[in-house]
């Protein structure tokens, strides 16, 4: 498994983030939370990509979650190493260089950290919103069954068809994937694969939804460049997606 240059690519959105970053675990975190009433049995654990939870554009995804009555918590399980965010202005990096540093065995525990401490918190329902880097850990959320329910954009570092089978056989939480025109690590091959093994060959069922955006490239509902009419539709269109889909299951 590898990432591709795509992943290294994209435009800071604008904005003012309202959440704030709190220690959960030992681990660092950036928060949002609802300012009204809401639900604190759930929760959405936002697996961001290779930019952590420091960059901008992660930072206003959370918020947004919030304002939609879902406590968000982002995860910095890339252990304060995010790639740097000048790679956008041409700076050559070596992505898998950088991923040989951040496997599951230095990356997964500080999400298993998180959910500990917020199960002792009094949150019993975990949904994930995973976006690239982050869909890896996701799916093994939802293999697990910690996750409830699981959304994905664009996701990278899935071996198809195995962790699609793998899905299917082990988790019991319903998935929705964002998925899009341009896209190396989930190319159309790939989405067709989870179509007929996850929804029998369709695209949508009691729990299984693929959406996808035309026009868009992979990053798209993170780090897209919203100046371009359909990557701003692509970016709105899954996010609207994700919140409803979390509405629905979660």
């Amino acid at each position: 498994m590898s990432l591709c240059p795509d992943c290294i690519k994209g435009i800071r959105h604008e904005g003012t983030p309202e959440g704030k970053i709190e220690e959960i675990g030992g681990v660092r975190c950036y928060v949002g939370t609802p300012s009204g009433e809401y639900n604190g049995e759930k929760a959405v654990l936002f697996l961001p990509d290779v930019f952590g939870i420091d960059f901008i554009n992660a930072q206003l995804l959370v918020d947004d979650f919030a304002r939609n009555g879902f406590k968000t918590i982002a995860i910095d399980y890339l252990n304060g190493d995010p790639l740097p965010q000048d790679a956008f202005s041409g700076g050559k990096y070596d992505i898998n260089a950088w991923f040989a540093n951040h496997g599951n065995d230095v990356t997964r525990p500080h999400i298993d950290k998180v959910v500990a401490v917020l199960r002792e918190q009094g949150v019993k329902d975990f949904g994930s919103a995973g976006y690239c880097f982050g869909a890896r850990y996701s799916f093994d959320l939802a293999f697990e069954n910690i996750a409830k329910v699981t959304v994905v954009s664009h996701p990278s570092l899935l071996k198809v068809p195995e962790d699609l089978e793998k899905y299917k056989k082990l988790s019991r939480a319903p998935l929705l994937i964002n998925s899009c025109t341009f896209d190396a690590p989930f190319p159309k091959e790939s989405q067709a694969e989870a179509d007929r093994i996850l929804g029998d060959g369709e695209q949508f069922t009691a729990t299984y939804r693929r959406e996808y955006f035309e026009g868009c490239t992979h990053g798209f509902a993170i780090r897209g460049d919203v100046s371009k009419p359909e990557v701003k539709a692509g970016k709105e269109g899954a996010f609207k997606a994700a919140v409803l889909f979390f509405k629905n299951h979660l």
